[in-house]
């Protein structure tokens, strides 16, 4: 089970910190990344982090967005700084063991958090 918090309104400019709390399966086997699916748009991976602690990003929020995870907390985070409205979007984290050639595609996730809302306006 993945459950996702922290979304919010921010004015442009502004910062978020969204959280990913996992339970029920062995957090270090996994790989969590962040998607989000924009009004009428189709869901994108955003961050990623694997369970050896490799990382990345989609290039629209690279330099503004940092993806983390605490083990004993079983919590992954995205900091999103210097928010733009074009990252208004219901944010999901996902977790999967698969392998694959990019985490940030979305067919490689097996479990699924419930989303939260993130909107950038002023």
């Amino acid at each position: 089970q993945l459950q996702a918090s922290g979304g919010g309104l921010a004015q442009p400019g502004g910062s978020l910190r969204l959280s990913c709390v996992v339970s029920g399966f062995t957090f270090d086997e996994y790989t969590v990344g962040w998607f989000r699916q924009g009004p009428e748009k189709e869901r994108e991976g955003v961050a990623y982090i694997t369970r050896r602690g490799d990382i990345d990003y989609r290039d629209s929020v690279k330099g503004r967005f940092t993806i983390s995870r605490d083990g004993a907390a079983n919590t992954v985070f995205l900091q999103m700084n210097n928010l733009r409205p074009d990252d208004t979007a219901v944010y999901y984290c996902a977790a999967t063991r698969r392998g694959g050639s990019t985490y940030l595609s979305a067919l490689l996730y097996t479990s699924w958090g419930q989303g939260t809302l993130v909107t950038v306006s002023s």
